[in-house]
């Protein structure tokens, strides 16, 4: 989403101009399939993850163009907000002590960046949602410094017609208006790729989608915005909230919107981008040099440019990517589902447990989703974004009695999940001892029901009890979590005593948000 663009106006012309060329592109897509040109497996994944600047205070910084002046690296890029991040890890292919090998790349690239940011007087924090960002820290004025963030929101504001409402009843009941589509910053999260070939994009896609629930049940890390408590993981919903082009009305009608779960389970990468152009208007009509079918006609690779663009516009929780690398081109699926944090540690686990898992679930003679409807899966993403790791999901029962079963996401990842992912390790070549280090911290949060989101909520309640006010409570256990963030302990580790100021502290005065 970094991408520099050029933020002219655009007239419609430009659009109908466009238009045509996404659907040249979509038949260079087409045609690329049919004379196979896509590479060869690899086994490479990818990763990425979105990254909060916060004070000592706790308080957010907005604060990034002089933190990556400071840090100095392409790895790191700047996000949307001025108080975000993003770090991108080298693409690595999965086998041997890959794992370990992430976590320390992490560790030493998150280490050099916080010292870098204490240079600029903020810290890095490695989280879901910031606690302690208010609806009055993201406004227009706090984007990054990007044509295409820019461009981006004039489209989407102009399409919506009207201000972005956020409107999101959980344990507490949250209602913002925004003129701009900066509240979408809120939500950090992390990115995993995996490069597929077109004939395993489907079975992985399909795959990913229906485990996107046990992600978020045992990973849920945003359990606030705006200071109020409401999902266990708040980032969907809000997310979805503060990029909703569709006016009411539209909504309505069934329109769909750009943060989008899906609909079905597909039998190819073709079917989703096609949907993509069938479903949702172009939001930065901006045309690249090529012409696609002129240069397949020539022999060579197009870069499909108008396809790329617009297709980063539509938000699917498991996107499909195409690329070209080394002028071969190749199809990636992004999974989207996860928030940042809590540590390295935690975020590793994640990734084994998603890699592990996919690859298992792709290879099955009966996959799951033969036997799972997709809008049970739907669903069961609602209820894992509502209850995180006390999510009841709908499964398949194992055996051949068949049929749906509603299970305790705990209890389905403990019995069937786990071992699943383990084997789906083993089938990458990956180290048996890094796989049960990471594969065991999803277990431990499972024996003791404890991920981000519930050690935020409890160390809230607890700062409470002991009589801060909402928004002291709110920065104590910011401070508190980037503590312990920066040990590096997982977060099922993680205690709650000292997770607040002195109870002698005078409360300051509560906050509200409308």
């Amino acid at each position: 989403m970094g991408e520099k663009v050029d933020a002219e106006g655009h007239d419609l012309a430009d659009r109908e101009r466009y238009r045509r060329k996404l659907y040249d592109c979509l038949e260079g897509l087409h045609r690329l399939l049919v004379e196979k040109r896509f590479d060869r497996p690899k086994n490479l994944m990818g990763l990425e993850i979105e990254l909060n600047l916060a004070g000592a205070d706790g308080l957010p910084r907005m604060l990034n163009s002089q933190v990556l002046e400071k840090i100095a690296s392409g790895d790191f890029q700047t996000e949307l907000a001025q108080c975000n991040l993003e770090v991108n890890i080298t693409p690595h292919r999965l086998s041997g002590h890959v794992l370990d090998q992430l976590a320390e790349e992490l560790r030493t690239g998150l280490g050099y960046a916080e010292r870098k940011a204490r240079e600029a007087a903020a810290r890095i924090v490695m989280i879901g949602i910031l606690p302690t960002l208010g609806a009055e820290d993201l406004t227009v004025a706090s984007l990054s410094a990007n044509d295409r963030y820019a461009l981006l929101n004039d489209q989407m504001r102009a399409a919506r017609g009207e201000d972005f409402a956020i409107d999101i009843q959980g344990v507490e009941h949250l209602v913002a208006r925004s003129p701009s589509i900066a509240p979408e910053a809120a939500c950090t999260s992390v990115q995993l790729h995996l490069q597929v070939t077109p004939g395993r994009f489907a079975a992985v896609w399909n795959a990913a989608q229906a485990i996107a629930a046990v992600q978020i049940a045992v990973g849920a890390n945003s359990p606030f915005l705006f200071g109020r408590e409401l999902w266990r993981e708040s980032r969907p919903p809000a997310f979805q909230q503060a990029t909703d082009t569709r006016a009411p009305e539209l909504q309505a009608q069934g329109v769909r919107p750009r943060t989008w779960f899906g609909e079905r389970w597909v039998a190819s990468a073709y079917e989703l981008f096609e949907e993509n152009l069938r479903f949702f208007p172009p939001l930065l009509p901006l045309c690249g040099p090529q012409d696609p079918l002129r240069v397949l006609d020539e022999g060579g690779v197009p870069d499909l440019a108008e396809l790329v663009l617009h297709n980063g516009t539509i938000y699917r929780w498991n996107r499909p990517v195409y690329a070209v690398a080394d002028g071969v081109p190749h199809l990636r699926v992004e999974n989207r589902v996860l928030p940042a944090g809590p540590t390295v540690a935690d975020v590793i686990a994640n990734t084994a447990f998603y890699y592990g898992l996919v690859r298992a679930l792709a290879e099955q003679p009966r996959p799951v989703w033969s036997r799972l409807p997709f809008s049970a899966a739907d669903a069961n993403f609602d209820a894992a974004c509502r209850h995180g790791i006390d999510a009841t999901l709908r499964w398949p029962r194992p055996g051949r009695a068949g049929g749906i079963a509603e299970v305790p996401a705990v209890r389905l990842v403990q019995q069937e999940l786990l071992p699943l992912a383990a084997a789906g390790l083993d089938a990458w070549g990956v180290e048996a001892a890094d796989r049960d280090r990471y594969l065991g911290i999803i277990e431990a949060r499972c024996a003791r029901r404890v991920n981000g989101a519930s050690w935020q909520a409890a160390a809230f309640h607890q700062a409470r009890r002991q009589g801060l006010a909402r928004d002291a409570a709110l920065a104590a256990i910011t401070r508190r979590y980037s503590e312990l963030m920066h040990t590096g302990e997982p977060v099922h580790t993680w205690p709650l005593d000292g997770a607040v100021v002195p109870r002698q502290r005078r409360p300051a005065a509560e906050g509200s948000v409308s």
